[in-house]
């Protein structure tokens, strides 16, 4: 039997709680979900690929269908998840600490560097409100960032801060993320480090 869910015009993280919930109702079910816009369908992609469901994606008529159906997660991505620790990074800002401007850049830019040099890594590194602008164009510390994404780490950007600030476009490392996934990413991580 398969599920339908219409998720078509709803709002984050809508999409990907409607998924999850008839993933729980129905976890041996093929899973079909419709949406209409990139962000919904990335976030419902991760959704499946993290439960382990093999997820197949159709568009038609400007519609996005995500098919999910149990299935292993591949190799490589096991030994990815592996080389990392269980914890994740919050950034809610696109400077470190308080006070001078120009000395908080200078942190934050040493900060991301070190973390390259640091292992394990950790899982995820999410950032929120301004704290966006460090993974869009322009940003001092995108090859590290990238470096980090490249090894695994989870690279996840509040899709809503960045519509407030216009940077959705710009977005060039890791992807856009929800609430909902965010807030699962870090009740799910042994510890979260916030700068």
């Amino acid at each position: 039997m398969t599920v339908k869910i219409d998720a078509r015009g709803l709002a984050c993280p809508a999409p990907v709680i409607r998924t999850k919930d008839a993933i729980e109702k129905s976890p041996e079910e093929e899973i079909i979900t419709i949406v209409d816009n990139e962000a919904a369908k990335e976030n419902v992609k991760r959704l499946g690929e993290k439960l382990k469901f093999s997820v197949q994606i159709t568009e038609a008529d400007g519609d996005f269908y995500l098919s999910l159906t149990k299935g292993d997660l591949c190799r490589s991505a096991v030994e990815a998840v592996s080389s990392l620790s269980d914890w994740v990074i919050l950034v809610a800002g696109d400077k470190m600490g308080e006070g001078a401007e120009e000395l908080g850049k200078i942190l934050v830019k040493s900060y991301f560097y070190a973390l390259t040099e640091a292992k394990p890594y950790s899982q995820a590194i999410i950032f929120v409100n301004s704290g966006v602008r460090l993974t869009t164009e322009g940003s001092e510390v995108l090859e590290n960032l990238e470096k980090l994404h490249d090894e695994g780490v989870e690279i996840l950007s509040c899709g809503t801060c960045l519509d407030y600030y216009g940077l959705k476009d710009k977005l060039r490392v890791g992807e856009v993320s929800n609430m909902y996934t965010i807030v699962e990413k870090m009740n799910e991580a042994s510890k979260v480090i916030r700068i």
